[in-house]
């Protein structure tokens, strides 16, 4: 029906994710393991992973921005570090500004910043 629908022959999809029941159930010593888990269960296409269970700040800049990074880098496919509370927009903006201290960034044609 929703191929018919939406003349897509997928109208739809999903990516693996993680959520914070499954990251804090590795406590907060390891929570880098959990993520190094994700990147290592799903080392193609999408994968995303809430980040701020514990301290986001610290999740984008030493284990994403540091610890992780090759993993990160090395993927084939793209991870989504997910704040899942805070004020918005200002917690996607500093999350945004903390990996781009640790990964860089590039300038579109558009005049926005784009994450490697």
């Amino acid at each position: 029906l929703s191929k018919n629908f939406y003349g897509e022959p997928c109208a739809g999809f999903s990516i693996p994710a993680s959520e914070h029941s499954t990251m804090t159930s590795w406590g907060k010593e390891k929570e880098v393991q959990a993520m190094r888990n994700m990147l290592t269960q799903y080392p193609k296409g999408i994968v995303a992973c809430v980040s701020d269970s514990y301290d986001i700040f610290k999740a984008c800049s030493e284990y994403w921005g540091t610890e992780l990074k090759d993993l990160v880098e090395k993927r084939d496919g793209f991870l989504v570090v997910r704040p899942d509370s805070g004020e918005l927009p200002g917690i996607v903006l500093q999350v945004l500004e903390k990996l781009a201290e640790k990964f860089g960034t590039a300038d579109t044609s558009s005049g926005h910043k784009l994450l490697p």
